[in-house]
């Protein structure tokens, strides 16, 4: 019986990644694992194209996505601890609370 090389899983924990990466990064849980099974698939299918059935392009385009969403996160990601490190966690709580009180005072 041969294996598929379904695309779907890879899609859509790289949506979903590229959704969180907005959320300091976090998206990197998401977008690493769906490169990371994209890229262990291509390379069993290019090893043994017998075993599988299905387009080994559309794999190899869903792993490029999931690896721009993954640099998109990781310099998210980074971005984020340098505000953090350079700004401090005080700080950008008290923004937060700022912020979230006009939010509040303009309703």
């Amino acid at each position: 019986m041969k294996k598929q090389l379904n695309t779907t899983l890879i899609y859509i924990l790289s949506i979903i990644g590229l959704l969180c990466c907005c959320i300091w990064g976090i998206g990197l849980f998401l977008s690493g694992p769906a490169y990371l099974i994209a890229r262990n698939k291509v390379k069993d299918a290019s090893e043994n194209p017998e075993d599988y059935e299905g387009n080994i392009n559309a794999m190899n385009t869903a792993k490029t996505v999931a690896l721009i969403v993954l640099i998109i996160n990781a310099l998210y990601f980074i971005y984020t601890l340098y505000v953090i490190f350079t700004v401090g966690y005080d700080e950008i709580l008290e923004k937060w609370d700022e912020i979230m009180l006009e939010i509040k005072n303009n309703s």
